[in-house]
């Protein structure tokens, strides 16, 4: 082969490494595809790098092409993503991104969940909501607080299992109630025979109070109260007052999240819920945020049952302040409710009433709960009751 026909055979050859290098590095990063930006925020982003790739589903089709850090302290970091324009199809308003990690000790990315059917479509530019990852060293710290309360357990058990070896060499000479009851018979008998007495009238207590609960439970159940425990969204109606507050705290709220009742519950006179996406945005809210209380107040408008309309809500705010504190990490202690009833400008525009989740600045003070009052009420009643005067006989 002549010299010239080399050179031309290196030349093609480097051309063809180029135009290879060039594709591989365009599909990475999406240089001959159209994409569009999105952006989401995070308190912390764990180690998450620009190049980092973005999943919709577990599958690759995007790129952090840029990370901005919050311009105050009281900001989040921005994440800005470039994402293939066939996503559009499935991200949505409503999707949430968060950073996940790949395996245990892997590298993060980010992970975007589908959106809703009847979400609106995201544009350019939109940003996501997000929900904070647990970084692996908050995750260590755990596992050490867990670790330490087995060797406290470890420990006790030794020392439980040290008292029961001395408990039972005083039984094995005779000594205690124990000790009299397995070395002498006659002690033994009388006791079995009063046991005998003691267990056969518990069986008739027992027999009672399972007589008394299928009767409550047929009760439910009886085709004409049936409707009014099945579709109300809830059946134990003691749980209503558990968390429930007398007044609203005497501050102004940090932040108010308010819903149509159409919007959340099945029908205008129940409380199951329909729609629980709409309240992720409150429960991100308090899962970010440190606040002193957070109340969820509901109400109706002024038609209908006065009694029933309280009933109602104070069973609304329940369920609302169920499901927020089942799907989102916070202290749940701090998390009331508060049942209006008829409110005047609680109609809302279907006429179904409203549901608000206010959330107040730390330090503000835990108003007094219901529970509370009433028990508080009952024991002040029973002390002004006169007491009868005696009574002297005379002949």
């Amino acid at each position: 082969m002549s010299r010239l026909a080399r050179l031309g055979a290196f030349v093609v050859a480097t051309l063809a490494i180029l135009v290879v290098g060039i594709f591989i590095v365009g599909d990475q990063h999406y240089l001959f595809t159209e994409t569009y930006q999105l952006k989401t925020q995070f308190s912390d982003v764990v180690g998450l790098n620009v190049g980092a790739e973005t999943r919709i589903g577990g599958v690759h089709r995007g790129t952090v092409i840029r990370i901005d850090m919050p311009r105050s302290p009281a900001d989040k970091i921005t994440v800005v993503m470039d994402l293939e324009s066939s996503t559009r199809d499935i991200i949505r308003k409503d999707s949430v991104a968060t950073i996940a990690t790949e395996g245990l000790l892997g590298d993060e990315y980010i992970s975007i969940s589908f959106g809703s059917v009847g979400a609106p479509e995201v544009r350019n530019g939109d940003t996501l909501a997000s929900r904070q990852p647990i970084a692996m060293a908050d995750l260590i710290k755990k596992t050490d607080k867990i670790l330490d309360s087995s060797q406290q357990a470890v420990t006790n058990v030794t020392q439980v299992t040290a008292n029961l070896s001395a408990i039972s060499g005083k039984i094995n000479d005779g000594q205690g109630t124990v000790g009299a009851l397995i070395n002498d018979k006659d002690v033994y008998t009388k006791l079995d025979q009063t046991m005998s007495g003691m267990q056969e009238t518990a069986l008739h207590a027992q027999a009672g109070v399972t007589d008394f609960q299928e009767n409550m439970e047929a009760l439910k159940h009886n085709f004409f109260l049936r409707g009014y425990f099945k579709n109300r969204g809830y059946e134990d109606s003691s749980e209503i007052e558990k968390d429930e507050i007398v007044a609203l705290p005497q501050a102004a709220p940090l932040k108010t999240f308010t819903f149509d009742a159409k919007e959340l519950f099945d029908k205008q006179g129940n409380a199951k819920l329909k729609n629980q996406k709409s309240l992720s945005e409150a429960g991100d809210y308090l899962a970010d945020h440190n606040f002193g209380v957070a109340v969820v107040v509901a109400s109706t408008g002024l038609e209908g049952d006065s009694a029933k309309n309280l009933t109602l809500t104070e069973g609304r705010a329940m369920v609302v302040r169920e499901f927020l504190v089942e799907n989102f990490g916070f202290d749940d202690t701090r998390l009331k409710t508060l049942g209006l009833g008829k409110k005047e400008d609680a109609s809302s525009k279907s006429g179904w009433g409203e549901v608000s989740i206010m959330v107040y600045p730390a330090g503000t003070p835990m108003p007094a709960e219901k529970a509370q009052a009433s028990d508080a009420a009952k024991s002040t009643s029973n002390q002004a009751v006169p007491q009868p005067a005696a009574v002297t006989n005379r002949e």
